[in-house]
């Protein structure tokens, strides 16, 4: 199975809209899913598409808040692909392209199992618990991969 992660660019809002649709009305994500908060997220920072067999199957962002410093916005993959192994190569990639940073850090759910297995296989540890950290109402734990 290969993986690919395309730029996404502004005319993708569409197709990640409805990628966050496709995890939207679970506790454990918050999603995107208005035009203008990924006008945002272009601005602030990097998308990509996840490609399998040329299929998009998920987004993944990320914002640099300074040379040194890497937080992942976003990490989705539509759930008719997940099991598979497409986020962990997903972040392989990512995590190869900021080789040369020396913190990342992530939010995610506490309850979201199957998140929090895979970031602390590839060395995230939980920092810290932000209560309503997306003013969503649930909690995240902060995860982060120093180097």
């Amino acid at each position: 199975m290969i993986v690919n992660l395309k730029k996404a660019i502004v005319s993708d809002i569409p197709t990640l809209i409805m990628l966050e649709k496709s995890v939207a009305g679970t506790k454990i994500y918050s999603p995107m899913l208005e035009e203008n908060e990924w006008t945002e997220e272009f601005k602030k920072g990097t998308v990509y598409l996840i490609e399998k067999d040329s299929i998009i199957v998920g987004n993944l962002s990320y914002e640099k808040e300074n040379e040194d410093h890497v937080h992942i916005s976003g990490l989705v993959i539509n759930p008719q692909f997940q099991n598979q192994g497409i986020a962990r190569q997903a972040l392989m990639q990512i995590l190869e392209e900021l080789k040369n940073v020396k913190k990342i850090d992530l939010a995610t759910h506490p309850n979201n199992a199957k998140a929090l297995k895979l970031y602390q296989s590839l060395g995230f540890v939980a920092e810290s618990r932000k209560e309503n950290y997306f003013g969503d109402g649930e909690p995240r734990l902060i995860l982060v991969l120093q180097k």
